[in-house]
């Protein structure tokens, strides 16, 4: 099921045609135009606000609609092959429509909503009723709506942001509620928990009516730690974060461009690295999840780019350019899998734990869960790696100093996240169940795959001897420049 659309954020009205339905729609290797007549997900009786796909089991989702109830639909393996209108269960408990859900992100079987009676309910799902009515528990914090939740890496903190431009952390499990902004210069509209740095980030505008991006601190929501106005636009900023890589996105609704940042958690904390760009403005933007992505050409994150003045999706991978086709470590550090790492009654019972983590790395196997408190963290490897080696430098911006300095890879474009859009990025190779279907990344077969792979290793290594010769070059002509000046300030 990883070759289908994850997630749709909260314009999916406008993807399913504004009506009672949201339409499975395959990505991988099928392009061109769906046909009208294809099977839909119909059970609502208003128009659906969002879905969200179950991140421990592939074949199921969550919908939400203006009919003020939640609805959890299991799909065919085979695929959606003739309308399905009858859900797995349905959770009744909002007294109006119902407009962002949420899954726990660790405990199985738990599922967060929120609605325009300005409640966010917790709902579990393990249970023999069909039509669940009360949910555990009804959050009353917010004195508006909620535009937008997003939890903590283990689920042990939940925050949203509200109509009323507040920012609100609270526990999600008692409803306690245990932060909240104050702040004039900072209308917050989205806000985000990035990974295990212990900041938020929020979107939102300046008291100037500028579109702003706003840093936090998790325990101290009294100032922001960082801003930055971005244009004078009007449509809203909807952010999305890589933990892996602490990479930071920011995508407009009806804006072309996309512009992307690394987060560091020492000062100046955002550092700006580029943008993509396109003439095609998006009214919706999805997102692959990590064990979907082409690890064998290095993309690290891919778009579904909803473009409704043409009525198209459009995939777009942000690749990182490199030469070898093997898998490449550096990148693609432990991220978290598909298994739950406990059950619904252990969250409710008071347990907190991180997420199972595993590895792109193909044929690899789920590792064991981090939990809370261990002294691990399952996205500090990137932070380790690169930016504690060079602080505030992401692993990007090393391989541009490493290019400057060895005056390598000519013939290949300068060192960046190149985005991906034509038609083969939308029939890329996927991970699934640890297995990754590419011949350049599983083991040799034949007599003649084992030559092919031995001439490749052997190509490589020759490149790295002339790199490093190139270095020794630079690193002598650099020594001669210096020696120069030395006695060009002594002449003096």
């Amino acid at each position: 099921m990883l070759n289908i659309l994850q997630t749709l954020t909260p314009w999916l009205s406008s993807l399913s045609l504004h009506k009672y339905w949201c339409e499975i729609i395959c990505v991988s290797s099928q392009t061109g135009k769906v046909d009208p007549h294809h099977p839909r997900v119909s059970g609502h009786r208003g128009n659906v606000l969002d879905i969200k796909w179950n991140p421990f089991n592939d074949f199921c989702i969550a919908s939400c609609s203006e009919d003020t109830t939640v609805k959890i639909w299991d799909i065919p393996e085979h695929g959606v092959l003739k309308n399905i209108t009858v859900p797995r269960k349905e959770l009744q408990g909002h007294s109006r429509r119902v407009g962002l859900i949420e899954w726990h992100p660790t405990a199985n079987n738990i599922i967060f909503s929120t609605g325009y009676d300005y409640q966010v309910m917790v709902w579990k799902l393990d249970v023999p009723e069909q039509v669940i009515k009360n949910p555990l528990r009804s959050i009353s914090v917010h004195s508006d709506v909620v535009l937008s939740m997003s939890f903590n890496t283990d689920g042990s903190r939940l925050a949203t942001s509200c109509k009323d431009k507040k920012i609100r952390v609270f526990d999600p499990r008692t409803g306690t509620l245990l932060q909240e902004t104050n702040c004039k210069s900072h209308k917050a509209n989205k806000v985000l928990f990035l990974g295990n740095l212990k900041m938020l980030l929020s979107t939102g505008n300046s008291r100037w009516n500028h579109r702003q991006i706003a840093l936090w601190d998790q325990e101290d929501l009294s100032q922001p730690s960082y801003s930055e106005d971005l244009d004078g636009s009007s449509g809203v900023l909807f952010p999305f974060y890589d933990p892996d890589t602490h990479m930071l996105y920011i995508a407009g609704k009806g804006d072309g461009n996309i512009r992307y940042y690394e987060i560091s958690p020492e000062k100046p904390y955002v550092h700006y690295l580029t943008e993509y760009r396109s003439f095609l403005p998006q009214k919706g933007m999805g997102v692959m999840p990590k064990r979907g992505l082409d690890v064998c050409s290095c993309e690290i994150f891919r778009f579904y780019k909803l473009v409704t003045i043409k009525s198209l999706i459009e995939p777009l991978s942000m690749i990182v350019p490199r030469r070898s086709e093997s898998y490449q470590e550096d990148i693609y550090p432990m991220t978290a899998g598909n298994k739950p790492s406990m059950t619904a009654d252990e969250w409710i019972g008071g347990l907190d734990k991180g997420p199972v983590m595993m590895s792109l790395r193909p044929g690899s196997k789920l590792d064991s869960y981090v939990e809370l408190g261990s002294g691990k963290d399952p996205t500090d490897s990137m932070e380790t790696q690169h930016s504690r080696s060079r602080p505030g430098l992401s692993l990007l911006i090393q391989e541009r100093l490493d290019a400057k300095e060895g005056n390598a890879r000519k013939e290949s474009p300068p060192t960046s996240l190149l985005p991906s859009t034509d038609e083969k990025s939308s029939s890329t190779t996927y991970v699934s169940n640890g297995q990754l279907d590419s011949m350049h990344c599983s083991p040799p077969k034949t007599e003649n795959e084992l030559r092919q792979m031995f001439y490749k290793q052997q190509e490589e290594i020759r490149r790295l001897k002339e790199q490093l010769n190139q270095k020794d070059v630079r690193i002598k002509q650099l020594e001669l420049e210096i020696k120069n000046v030395r006695n060009s300030q002594a002449n003096l």
